[in-house]
């Protein structure tokens, strides 16, 4: 895998992957039951006026939208620990100090939103305008990237670890 095939890939730990796995077997399993919820609800009479039946298929919508959502994510998935680089990569652990002010530093993690469950860290996108700048620089780097209100913003990298957790 290249290295711009890995920054594609989406990264996870083994506990996310589990937990996302989980969440994908339980919403195909509950696919019987909600189909006889649907026909329940069918039965009731009338669709135009059956509140219960226009719930019932917007959550079934939900459900197979999460299913895919899901199982895209983990086809797509990069599974393991983090590798231990002094490049900024999908699964590090960066520092920053924005626009030169050393003293005021953020901690996050350079990965998928899905991940988010398992940590405390605020999680940036690699797709995102800052996490694209990162990626490949190393500690002591200044690197800098268009914010989504336009304006040119830089970011220095205070400290490249790897995630655990």
């Amino acid at each position: 895998m290249t290295t711009t095939d890995a920054n594609k890939a989406t990264w996870l730990t083994q506990e996310a992957y589990d937990r996302l796995k989980g969440e994908l077997d339980e919403l195909i399993a509950n696919r019987p039951a909600m189909a006889a919820e649907i026909n329940e609800r069918r039965e009731e009479g009338d669709l135009k006026e059956n509140g219960g039946y226009h719930a019932a298929k917007e959550e079934q919508g939900k459900q197979e939208g999460r299913i895919r959502q899901l199982e895209d994510l983990l086809r797509n998935a990069q599974v393991g620990e983090a590798a231990s680089s002094d490049e900024a990569a999908v699964g590090s652990v960066i520092t920053v100090a924005f626009d030169g002010d050393e003293d005021d530093t953020e901690r996050f993690l350079l990965g998928n939103r899905e991940i988010g469950a398992t940590t405390d860290l605020a999680v940036y996108s690699a797709e995102s305008n800052l996490g694209e700048a990162l990626v490949g620089h190393k500690a002591g780097d200044t690197v800098a990237y268009e914010a989504p209100n336009g304006a040119e913003l830089s970011a220095k990298i205070m400290k490249i670890e790897p995630f655990t957790g």
